[in-house]
């Protein structure tokens, strides 16, 4: 049937885990906007949800960091984290082996990946499942894009992946929603946590919006390090996103620096009826 809903948030820990110390105005406000995400993608009529996320070394480390992976089991526990840390309970999310083989053969036509059948999710999986997935009744395919581990893959690389995973969710009966997690720009584990960078935020999201492939891929690792800390390289799963929109228009319906949670917390989506023609 292929893809019926994409779009993106954000899945810094602290958006469970510190939610008693955020200015409740704002802390409402995203979380509603989340629970509008939550039920655009119920409305959409998904019967699995592709969540795109980077990889924190949970599940791998620097003796074997793939670039990009996919899960292919048929339920996933977690969070990995401590659950009192996080502020989530223990869950076991469902999976759907088949169709997690079905789409990793597609994607390997074009973008060499890893598949893992053993997989835990970390807060960047679990913190958007908590608010758009709460009763875990979606099936999840996971995919890992490495963000953390130099070398990283070029973001024409993350670009490739969206548009091979568009592609595979395509070629497969169910319908398929993509949510992409991460950044923006923020600066974890640092003297700087806590920092964000809101003008270079806003510009990346006018990028995405536009989806335009030539500002989106115009960045280099040492300028988004330097504007928006190592935790700016998670753009790779906005962008794959971009590309499996296949030209769709974005609309940002939440951005907000929230300092406590260390990010500008943001929802977002694509009008896929907007997109044109799919790609081949």
């Amino acid at each position: 049937m292929g893809l019926v809903y994409a779009g993106v948030c954000s899945h810094a820990p602290g958006i469970t885990g510190r939610a008693d110390q955020a200015d409740p105005a704002v802390r409402d406000a995203f979380y509603a906007a989340l629970d509008e995400m939550r039920e655009a993608i119920e409305a959409s009529g998904a019967d699995a949800v592709i969540v795109i996320a980077a990889e924190h070394f949970a599940n791998f480390f620097m003796n074997n960091m793939p670039s990009f992976a996919i899960g292919m089991a048929d339920f996933y526990d977690g969070p990995i984290e401590d659950p009192g840390w996080l502020g989530i309970d223990r869950f076991r999310a469902p999976g759907d082996r088949d169709l997690s083989q079905r789409l990793i053969a597609e994607v390997m036509q074009t973008v060499d990946i890893a598949y893992a059948e053993e997989w835990k999710f970390d807060h960047g999986i679990a913190v958007p499942l908590h608010f758009l997935t709460p009763r875990f009744d979606l099936p999840v395919v996971p995919v890992n894009i490495n963000c953390q581990g130099p070398p990283l893959a070029p973001l024409g690389r993350a670009w490739a992946l969206g548009e091979a995973l568009r592609r595979a969710a395509d070629a497969v009966p169910e319908k398929i929603a993509l949510v992409g997690t991460g950044g923006i720009s923020h600066w974890p584990a640092t003297p700087d946590s806590g920092k964000i960078n809101e003008a270079w935020d806003r510009d990346f999201l006018g990028r995405w919006c536009r989806n335009d492939r030539d500002a989106l891929l115009d960045y280099d690792d040492l300028t988004v390090y330097a504007d928006a800390g190592q935790g700016g390289f998670e753009i790779r799963t906005f962008i794959a996103v971009s590309a499996a929109a296949a030209g769709a228009p974005g609309t940002v319906h939440f951005c907000e620096p929230i300092p406590i949670f260390a990010v500008s917390c943001t929802v977002a989506s694509y009008q896929l009826e907007a997109a044109g023609s799919t790609p081949g």
